[in-house]
């Protein structure tokens, strides 16, 4: 038997809202919806999940999704043991048995071939049949399936299929408001909000650059990590350039345009 404390959110996640979605996806899990969370890298599509699995009070079994993984890796497989053979669930099926909300993050990454083991969860059957072990999984009444994606890496080669998309309701996110952001910044890592704003003014420099030279801004996630080293005594400069600018490109001019905002906000 599974525990399922250890899939339980402890202590309650930060989450600040932009609109209804919380409302919303209260809705959606009321009626066991499939939801599917849509934005880009590091807006808060994670701790939303992770959110809402709290306020729910209920488990959450998260999968990093890869180019690598296969449906064994979802569903299960036989491993070889000093006894001979025995089975181990996947984190689907796990999930699936103790009535914990899946949550497949970046699912775009994963094969085609292996996301199509979700489709019989995301309708009326709520079924996972485990073909290996020659088992039909029925959902417990309390399980959800939740995705997520960056629109923004979608291509011809990582997309979903409609046939997936149209098994799931959605959500769009994408980055707070200024101000909104700025609370945010300042809530997750104590510093002032004054400082935290100027943070706001460098993201929206990189984010305006997206597309022209950029394939994705600066995520509320790097405004974060630039604000923790700050209030760990970095100098602004320092902070954000090691934050902000590096991590998002290795262009010259696209850094030095960087390096150039960082030294206008902190003149």
């Amino acid at each position: 038997m599974t525990n399922t404390t250890q899939y339980l959110i402890k202590q309650k996640p930060f989450y600040q809202p932009q609109g209804n979605e919380i409302a919303l996806y209260e809705a959606a899990y009321a009626a066991r919806l499939p939801v599917m969370v849509k934005g880009p890298t590091g807006c808060g599509k994670s701790r939303f999940v992770e959110y809402m699995a709290w306020k729910l009070g209920k488990p959450l079994v998260t999968v990093a999704c890869n180019e690598d993984m296969t449906a064994s890796d979802l569903v299960g497989r036989y491993l070889l043991d000093a006894n001979g053979t025995r089975w181990l669930d996947g984190p689907l099926t796990t999930a699936a048995r103790i009535g914990a909300i899946c949550y497949l993050d970046e699912i775009v990454e994963a094969r085609q071939d292996t996301t199509v083991v979700i489709h019989p969860l995301t309708d009326h059957r709520r079924t996972l049949p485990l073909d290996k072990k020659g088992e039909l999984i029925e959902a417990h009444p309390d399980f959800q399936l939740v995705i997520s994606y960056n629109p923004g890496y979608q291509s011809l080669m990582k997309d979903l299929k409609q046939s997936t998309k149209q098994r799931f309701t959605g959500f769009e996110f994408d980055y707070p408001s200024a101000e909104l952001e700025a609370g945010i910044v300042a809530e997750e890592t104590g510093v002032e909000r004054a400082l935290a704003a100027k943070l706001i003014k460098i993201a929206h420099t990189a984010r305006n650059l997206k597309g022209h030279g950029l394939d994705e801004g600066i995520s509320t996630r790097l405004l974060v990590y630039a604000a923790t080293l700050i209030g760990r005594g970095v100098a602004p400069h320092d902070a954000c350039r090691m934050a902000l600018a590096r991590p998002i490109t290795d262009d010259a001019d696209i850094r030095a345009t960087l390096d150039h905002a960082i030294d206008a906000v902190f003149a």
